[in-house]
């Protein structure tokens, strides 16, 4: 006898029950065909299809590229590849001498123009977003990555967080990045309008610590989850205007920020993340239930997938693992700086 004919036989005359059970199986059917669609998905997209050609961006036509917190790690990567790319790059990062020889690397190596603005977003003057729509209102600029970022010093819970850090992250993760795009987004559409043809980017740096509710890194990773919410959103207003809007959702990468400096396969180094993400830009990857969005390095992809599809990014378990992991950091971090105060 076969699966269906046993279904039937339990159900026997009751139609009722008979519905709900097909109704049922066909909602188990439905969602192993998904979830398995979906899968192949992160798969093609991570592993399989071939880079994308940057040149529906203006790629090698003298087109411009802004990068905020451009002189290190992968700020400074997206620099460097989208210079290779035969873009010219606005580079704006606090440190003058750091942009200066970033920008003689680019124009030596790769024959591209470069512009640069030492600010401080956390200062949150004024006269900073002065400065970028004075600099940047006559460039024909198709590209903007918000890369600037700051997170905690150490975890720490939320109610003993220090307010000059509190509000430094909100400022710098949220402010500086909505009051940038507010100034350069204008510049791509009316570029973009004006060149047939091509198309404008606007990628922001997301977190897993955004995607999933981080204990000990509160105000961290709410504003990565605004970002999150507020770039598809974005994403949304100007698709009519021929801009991609794409938040990029990482897990941790070796730099001063994450302060791990040893690479790994689940921790790449800036070059190799910002290698797949400029592969993959309009792919989902990992980010597969998620509009707007990419988690685009192979290991943090199937990472993303495998806890949205299994306890759920927003679970009391993936909550609970995510405080140990981050009290048990602190505590690490308490005592290292314990044993510094006594060397010194």
């Amino acid at each position: 006898m076969s699966f269906f004919n046993e279904i039937q036989s339990l159900a026997g005359n009751c139609k009722i029950l008979n519905v709900l059970l097909y109704a049922a199986l066909s909602v188990g059917v439905l969602k192993i065909t998904t979830s398995f669609l979906s899968f192949a998905a992160v798969v093609l997209d991570t592993l399989v299809l071939p880079p994308v050609n940057f040149k529906k961006y203006g790629a090698k036509s003298n087109k411009w590229a802004v990068v905020t917190g451009a002189s290190d790690g992968i700020g400074k990567e997206y620099s460097l590849q989208l210079a290779k790319k035969g873009f010219n790059i606005f580079l704006i990062s606090r440190t003058q001498s750091k942009l200066e020889v970033l920008a003689t690397e680019l124009e030596t190596k790769y024959k591209v123009e470069t512009k640069t603005l030492a600010i401080d977003f956390a200062s949150d003057k004024p006269s900073n977003y002065e400065l970028i729509s004075q600099l940047t209102k006559n460039l024909p600029i198709t590209i903007l990555i918000n890369n600037v970022g700051q997170s905690h010093s150490i975890p720490v819970p939320f109610v003993e967080t220090e307010e000059d850090e509190l509000r430094n992250i909100i400022t710098i993760n949220n402010t500086a990045t909505l009051r940038a795009t507010q100034i350069i987004a204008p510049i791509i559409a009316d570029t973009v309008k004006s060149n047939k043809g091509v198309r404008g980017l606007i990628l922001t740096m997301g977190s897993f610590g955004g995607l999933l509710p981080t204990p000990y890194l509160a105000t961290y990773s709410g504003s990565k989850a605004f970002l999150q919410s507020w770039s598809a959103a974005l994403a949304g207003e100007l698709a009519s205007s021929n801009i991609d809007v794409e938040c990029v959702i990482s897990y941790l990468v070796t730099s001063s920020m994450s302060k791990i400096r040893r690479a790994s396969l689940s921790i790449p180094n800036p070059k190799t993340f910002v290698s797949s993400v400029l592969r993959s830009v309009g792919r989902r990857s990992g980010a597969q239930e998620r509009y707007a969005t990419s988690t685009p390095y192979w290991v943090h992809a199937f990472m993303h997938f495998g806890i949205e599809s299994t306890v759920g990014v927003y679970s009391k378990l993936a909550n609970t693992l995510n405080l140990k992991m981050h009290k048990d950091i602190r505590v690490r971090a308490l005592r290292k700086a314990a044993r510094q105060q006594k060397k010194d």
